[in-house]
């Protein structure tokens, strides 16, 4: 949801879909993503569509935000006229959702299976940046039905968290991750980033331990990008910080893998490592597997049979066209054949599965005997029938999948 969405075409008042799209429904799994815009503070590397107390103007707020969701539930059942669901997952993501009281989330969640139904071990995430969640909190969104946290530890550094704006203690994340467990949730989730201007090696393996002495079964790994607009982007312009290094970034990365393999915890997406199948984020695999999904919320994307589109941005806005019974809905784009095959390779190829060679075009298929050649690719899967890429080739993945898609 980072940065602005392209132009688009318009999106008819009511929300209504091509039917062309409808008509795909029931072909691929249905998710569900509920965007909770609010912040306690703007982190300087984030431009996600957040808000602090202070940016949200006239119109929106923490109180009223839960009606509005909900308003858009239902719109999403009538512009689907009862032909999705049961939904396989839902994903309560933001800015941060557990600033919103755990009866509003129970409440959305419950509008949700109301309306479309969940499915029989429905998948149920929730992120959650540790300084708002305690035990209460935690043993009252069990109880609501979430199955899955994902907790934003980031660094286990004071010196790499204060860089990056976060105002959680170190050791807050770990404990957050033993009171989630106790209070029964099947899957818990640590997210780090490194490459932060500051951070050593001797504290990405310091965060990536205390990560892993915490018990989860799954964590994501990202590289810190250098978001125009932000904070840190401005400190790295004048000189403040340093800007990240490409080649500390794959000693990351490569550390990371390392030392999550020997934990047991094997990669299953170029940024995701989980302990076993069941402890992957099913909902995130929707979206690399261009299933269907309807985003709820300011800035939140959807996508069903083809058919993409983006809500308004602000809060206010939202709420406004919510209020007025109009789909909140900014643009769309109707993705063409071609656009979707190119999306296709893009994704699947970031998988441990890969990308199948079938979907290849006569250049891919020429780039995928080189990329074998060169390393980056797994000849054993290639054999297979799968383009699959070797640790090298995670780290050039993109330079891989641009001379696939060429």
């Amino acid at each position: 949801m980072a940065g602005q969405p392209p132009a688009g075409q318009p999106v008819p008042p009511g929300g209504a879909l091509p039917d062309e799209a409808v008509d795909q429904l029931g072909r691929h799994l249905f998710g569900i993503y509920v965007h909770v815009p609010f912040c306690l503070t703007r982190c300087g590397y984030c431009d996600f569509n957040t808000y602090t107390a202070t940016e949200l103007g006239s119109g929106a707020s923490r109180e009223t935000y839960a009606g509005l969701a909900i308003g858009e539930v239902g719109l999403a059942g009538r512009v689907l006229g009862g032909q999705a669901g049961p939904v396989s997952t839902v994903f309560f993501g933001g800015g941060t959702p557990t600033l919103l009281p755990v009866s509003d989330l129970a409440a959305i969640l419950d509008a949700i299976g109301q309306e479309f139904g969940l499915a029989d071990g429905a998948e149920v995430t929730i992120e959650a940046n540790p300084e708002t969640v305690d035990p209460r909190v935690l043993d009252g969104l069990r109880a609501a039905g979430f199955t899955r946290i994902s907790l934003g530890m980031q660094s286990a550094a004071p010196h790499v968290l204060a860089a990056l704006d976060r105002v959680h203690q170190p050791g807050r994340p770990e404990q957050c991750a033993a009171w989630a467990r106790a209070a029964g949730f099947e899957h818990v989730s640590l997210d780090l980033i490194y490459g932060t201007p500051g951070e050593t090696a001797a504290d990405w393996e310091r965060s990536l331990t205390s990560a892993l002495a915490a018990g989860p079964d799954h964590i994501s790994a990202y590289a810190l990008i250098v978001e125009e607009g932000t904070r840190l982007a401005a400190r790295i312009r004048r000189g403040e910080l340093a800007a990240p290094d490409d080649d500390k970034m794959a000693d990351r990365y490569l550390a990371a893998d390392e030392l999550l393999s020997k934990a047991g915890l094997t990669w299953y997406e170029i940024s995701n490592w989980a302990a076993d199948d069941s402890a992957r984020c099913r909902h995130n695999e929707l979206y690399w597997t261009g299933a269907d999904w309807w985003g709820i919320g300011p800035g939140a994307h959807s996508h069903v049979g083809g058919t993409r589109w983006w809500n308004v941005r602000h809060p206010s806005a939202y709420a406004q066209r919510i209020t007025a019974g109009d789909s909140p809905a900014q643009a769309r784009e109707i993705l063409t054949a071609d656009e979707r095959a190119m999306e296709r390779i893009m994704l699947a190829t970031r998988l441990a599965e890969g990308c199948p060679l079938a979907e290849l075009g006569p250049a891919g298929q020429v780039a995928a005997a080189t990329a074998v050649a060169d390393g980056l690719a797994d000849p054993v899967a290639y054999e297979a029938g799968r383009l699959a890429l070797t640790t090298r080739g995670r780290l050039l993945a993109d330079a891989v999948i641009r001379d696939l898609i060429d």
